[in-house]
């Protein structure tokens, strides 16, 4: 349901926003072009969020990823009415921050390995979205900052 919800109904979504020309690329070049897009995802995420936690009987974790999720997304969207910053980054520096979070709350399980896989990982995506002028390195910077700061600071004091 989580995939169906969240990447699924989405990209549904946005091929038909390109389709009808809402979108003039999946790119999405411009600040303007991406807060219709950004606008639905954030729908998307809290309706998910809110089936999750009203219906379903689930991991308090699962839970909390999923509405700390849904709080970076809608943040990107209010942030992208003014600027465009790095969905991207906001995405994996999320993931970044709750393994580290998990791992500081966790000490006696070694996530080494994990830790610096998505540290990898997000540097990596940091690195291609300048390599390919899709964001200036401020753009970059702020998405990794709300992504990192959203994540962490729920996962560190609520779990």
């Amino acid at each position: 349901m989580v995939f169906m919800t969240t990447f699924v109904i989405p990209l549904l979504s946005i091929l038909m926003m390109k389709l009808t020309k809402n979108i003039v690329s999946f790119h999405m070049e411009n600040k303007d072009e991406r807060v219709f897009p950004f606008s639905m995802i954030s729908l998307f995420y809290m309706i998910t969020t809110y089936l999750f936690y009203i219906k379903f009987q689930v991991d308090p974790a699962l839970i909390l990823a999923l509405a700390v999720i849904t709080i970076s997304v809608i943040l990107l969207t209010s942030i992208t009415f003014f600027w465009k910053i790095s969905a991207h980054m906001t995405g994996t520096a999320g993931l970044m921050a709750i393994i580290i979070a998990i791992a500081l709350k966790n000490p006696a399980i070694d996530y080494l390995y994990l830790v610096l896989g998505s540290t990898i990982l997000t540097g990596s995506i940091g690195s291609a979205r300048l390599y390919l002028n899709a964001h200036t390195p401020a753009e970059v910077l702020i998405g990794f900052g709300l992504g990192f700061t959203v994540c962490f600071s729920a996962f560190y004091w609520m779990l």
